[in-house]
């Protein structure tokens, strides 16, 4: 989960490397490093720390300039964070440099051999392994780095994504990949390589995104050449045009990256339907269902496979396929699916759910679904990414890069795609009436300003922040469609406050959870007029008996709920199904709101990265 960087050109590289770490320190912020060659030597910088901590011990260190270096920026898998264990990392003799993003398994058993010929270690990570068995390959068979690379590749096991430099051919690096994500940007007699686009969208708008065991030798003033890792074939790689542009990825006023992506939500979720979504003609068009309708009509049921704030998307669109669609769905967490031997047929249909479109459990889930002969389909936000490649047919979100590592605008463009297609198999099937269909539809092209008007809570969420921004724990109850907010309410405040905090259905709570309701214990409840409005109002009252301290989210107008919560924030009215676009926006605000305030850094919490590429 770690983010890297290279370059090869006429431009000075250093300041592009930097650049490009702090635009991927989503994906990792533990430690960095810095690899320039100045045309003569290897100079290299690393260290425990963000990436402002290296650019400051760098500014000491690296003094010369040269148009070659690599860059990485580290979240930690083997070996705590520290220098040491930065990446880059130099093989023994000192001129290979690697970068590496993902894990090797078989790590220790070659380590042991290497030591056995005479290498020493100075680090305690997988990735020094790696960098010094490719020396020994290359040594041994007296071969360019390119052949090296590749022959080692085939005797390690594990994910990555590398970038490797060798000061004795000091025009080149060699990229590749396995599970781990890759692309190169291919510009004017110049190269960048990265995680994703994001370091080199302002140089060009072309890139190559490498396949899985896909390698790249990449050589200045020549024409880069990918060959398949396992048996040297070439490849004739596919250059597409970036779809993203500067302004996404930068704050643009905004304190955060995460209130910045809240706050795109109504223009973000328009985005999602538009062209697909035609309200008035009573149609939803999409293509990749269109051209699969039967397979999703024909299934016996649907899987989603989903992790993290995906996962929660996954809940809600279960109730939504089943209310509309009438068919059976089942939601796994990735991470237990590709473990636990699933009974999978042909006539099942997984939907895989993703932001980045790179998580490694749910690309492993989509691989088991596809062996067993299940027709897969993602929906995720990255283009070009591996489950949008991986899978049998998809649909974009069209969120935008979403920097902030606890998600938002993910939820709810993937809520608005996942409720567009169990609508289409409804009027397909006919298990809505045309009536409850123009509803659903028109309701959904309303959306987007409800959510706007949503965000005219922040003063108030703020102001509630305020009062429990010290409270160790916290709970949040939902019922039906709400439930699964719930969860990603409580997910949302521990993610980015490091606040216990725990989601139930409400009418579960009387099985265990009520156990811990005392005059401390904040519980918001989640309480729109539609659905469950009155058991949801006999559990608040359960609460309120015993002195628990209630902030409610309810339909604006509302008085029930209001006399019995000692804080209310109020929402626009839409339908029970929709409810959970509408519902989760003060939640993500309440959330924001008492991170910043318990100093927490709201787009880099601890612990955590954006993409979760390693198992």
């Amino acid at each position: 989960m770690c983010g890297i960087v290279g370059y090869i050109g006429y431009r000075e590289a250093y300041p592009i490397v930097i650049k490009g770490l702090k635009r991927l320190e989503y994906r990792g912020y533990d430690s960095a490093g810095v690899m320039i060659y100045d045309g003569e030597s290897i100079k290299l910088s690393k260290t425990k720390g963000k990436v402002a901590d290296l650019e400051e011990r760098a500014s000491k260190e690296i003094t010369t300039n040269g148009t070659i270096g690599i860059g990485h920026t580290r979240w930690a898998t083997h070996g705590v964070p520290n220098d040491v264990n930065s990446h880059p990392h130099l093989s023994n003799s000192g001129d290979l440099v690697i970068i590496h993003n993902g894990i090797i398994e078989n790590y220790a058993p070659l380590k042991v051999e290497l030591i056995k010929r005479g290498y020493v270690f100075h680090s305690d990570t997988d990735t020094e392994v790696l960098v010094n068995l490719i020396e020994e390959v290359q040594k041994k068979e007296n071969i360019k780095l390119g052949k090296a690379v590749q022959i080692a590749l085939n005797q390690v096991v594990g994910a990555y994504a590398i970038a490797v430099f060798d000061k004795k051919n000091p025009d080149e690096i060699v990229a590749a990949r396995l599970g781990s994500p890759l692309a190169i940007g291919i510009g004017e007699g110049e190269y960048f390589i990265a995680s994703d686009a994001s370091p080199f969208i302002e140089y060009t708008s072309n890139a190559v995104y490498l396949e899985d065991g896909e390698m790249a030798v990449i050589r200045l003033h020549k024409e880069m050449k990918v060959r398949k890792i396992k048996d040297d074939s070439l490849v004739n790689p596919i250059i597409q045009e970036l779809q993203m542009n500067l302004e996404q990825i930068e704050k643009g006023g905004y304190d955060h990256f995460m209130l910045k992506e809240i706050y795109e939500q109504p223009s973000v979720i328009k985005d999602t339907y538009r062209g697909r979504l035609h309200a008035n003609e009573g149609i939803i068009q999409m293509a990749g269902v269109e051209d699969n309708l039967e397979k999703f009509l024909n299934a016996d049921r649907i899987i989603i496979v989903a992790c993290g704030t995906s996962w929660h998307a996954g809940l809600v669109a279960e109730y939504i396929f089943e209310e509309f669609a009438r068919i059976s769905v089942e939601v796994e967490y990735a991470s237990e699916f590709r473990y636990r031997n699933p009974i999978i047929n042909s006539k099942d249909v997984v939907i895989a759910i993703s932001q980045s479109g790179e998580t490694a459990d749910t690309m492993a889930a989509i691989k088991l679904a596809k062996e067993q002969g299940a027709f897969v389909f993602g929906v995720c936000n990255v283009v070009g990414s591996s489950i949008s490649r991986e899978t049998h047919a998809g649909a974009y979100t069209h969120a935008g890069p979403e920097i902030g590592v606890a998600s938002t605008k993910a939820f709810t463009t993937q809520i608005t795609v996942l409720t567009m297609i169990a609508l289409r198999l409804a009027k397909a099937k006919g298990t809505l009436s045309q009536s409850d269909f123009h509803m659903y539809l028109q309701e959904l092209e309303l959306i987007p300003e409800k959510v706007r008007e949503a965000l005219e809570t922040n003063d108030k969420a703020k102001e509630i922040a305020e009062t429990f921004k010290d409270a160790p724990n916290c709970l949040y109850l939902g019922r039906g469609y709400n439930f699964p907010v719930a969860l990603e309410g409580a997910l949302k405040l521990k993610e980015i406050s490091y606040i216990h905090a725990e989601g139930y259905p409400a009418a579960e709570m009387k099985h265990g959870p009520i156990a811990l309701i005392d005059e401390q214990m904040p519980v918001v409840v989640i309480a729109p007029k539609q659905g469950h409005y009155d058991k949801i109002v006999s559990n608040i009252q359960e609460i309120k008996s015993r002195s628990g301290r209630i902030i409610a989210v309810v339909t604006k107008g509302d008085t029930q709920v209001r006399e019995l919560a000692d804080y209310v924030i109020e929402i626009p009215e839409t339908s029970d199904a929709l409810s959970p676009l509408i519902t989760t926006i003060p939640l993500q605000l309440l959330s924001y709101h008492i991170a910043v305030l318990r100093g927490c850094n709201v787009d880099q919490p601890r612990n955590l990265a954006k993409s979760v590429t390693v198992e």
